[in-house]
């Protein structure tokens, strides 16, 4: 078995305004970095309504469709936006994590990057925020419980900011352990170490700006993997995201490539531990667009090291 990308070309199609950092570079240059890896690429499919009602209600649903514009730019919020061919990329995002767990259960791939857009772990219950419409990597893991009948999951998330999104999915189901290392103060304010969920299943270590490498690797050493290992999930799931990068314009974490190697070293020698190697990761942030490429390049060449393919 390998590692598979899963991808789409209407994930091009999600246009924010002019100057947004979110845009479409993100994933071309994500693509382009990843091509001479020589992974196959699945294409994401469009999530059902069934599946997305696993974390949202029909009403937020509805009011996504609803706000889907013909032309032009709608806005949920001063940093969330909608284009004509954002409705479709937000459905195959969240598609292509579905789609991932289930490769991964068939053994069709031993693990999965999902290179798509727009991000998902900003997005609540019910409101869609921080460039984020579905919940995806949320999904994912109820996907997995539900649809695979696996009982315990867990979700990392190194995004340089909290995911409160997952957060508030998850929270309330103890077959999910979501932990997260983010700077704080930051987007979106949450993420106190003090939110440890509904049973004990979330893990929050925020760092103060510019705590660095040295930090970073120290609160994963101490925390979050042994709240991994001690889990024993029968699936992980990874939010990742490139912003904690020092190049990134909209944080200050300051880790660079090699962070980003390691803590996926880390993270799939628990995965090889407990779950058969089951990972599935799904981009989140990165802003700096040669940052972000190459930071991707580096965690998806250790998930390959992973499948000796």
């Amino acid at each position: 078995m390998t590692t598979k990308i899963i991808t789409h070309a209407d994930c091009l199609q999600h246009l924010n305004v002019p100057g947004h950092p979110e845009q479409v570079a993100r994933l071309q240059y994500v693509l382009a970095a990843l091509a001479p890896l020589g992974l196959e690429s699945v294409n994401a499919p469009l999530i059902t309504d069934d599946d997305l009602l696993r974390v949202h209600p029909q009403r937020h649903i509805n009011a996504i469709r609803a706000a889907a514009p013909q032309s032009g730019w709608s806005s949920l919020d001063a940093d969330t936006h909608m284009s004509p061919g954002t409705l479709t990329a937000a459905l195959r995002a969240a598609g292509g994590a579905i789609r991932a767990v289930d490769m991964v259960m068939a053994g069709e791939a031993h693990n999965v990057f999902v290179a798509t857009r727009p991000p998902g772990h900003h997005c609540e219950h019910e409101t869609a925020m921080g460039f984020c419409f579905f919940g995806n990597v949320a999904l994912a893991a109820k996907h997995a419980l539900d649809h695979h009948g696996l009982k315990r999951v867990a979700i990392v998330d190194f995004d340089v900011h909290h995911g409160n999104g997952t957060q508030d999915l998850v929270e309330g189901d103890s077959r999910i352990l979501f932990a997260s290392t983010h700077q704080m103060p930051l987007y979106p304010g949450t993420g106190h170490a003090h939110e440890t969920g509904v049973y004990e299943n979330v893990i929050n270590c925020p760092l103060p700006e510019g705590a660095g490498r040295k930090a970073f690797r120290a609160v994963m050493e101490s925390q979050i993997l042994p709240a991994v290992d001690r889990w024993a999930p029968e699936f992980l799931l990874i939010s990742a995201g490139f912003d904690a990068h020092k190049a990134d314009p909209l944080a200050g974490m300051k880790l660079i490539e090699a962070d980003f190697s390691w803590v996926t070293e880390r993270l799939c020698e628990l995965a090889s531990k407990h779950c058969q190697g089951r990972v599935v990761s799904c981009l989140e942030g990165g802003y700096d667009l040669e940052a972000l490429a190459a930071s991707a390049v580096a965690h998806v060449k250790v998930l390959k090291e992973q499948t000796n393919g």
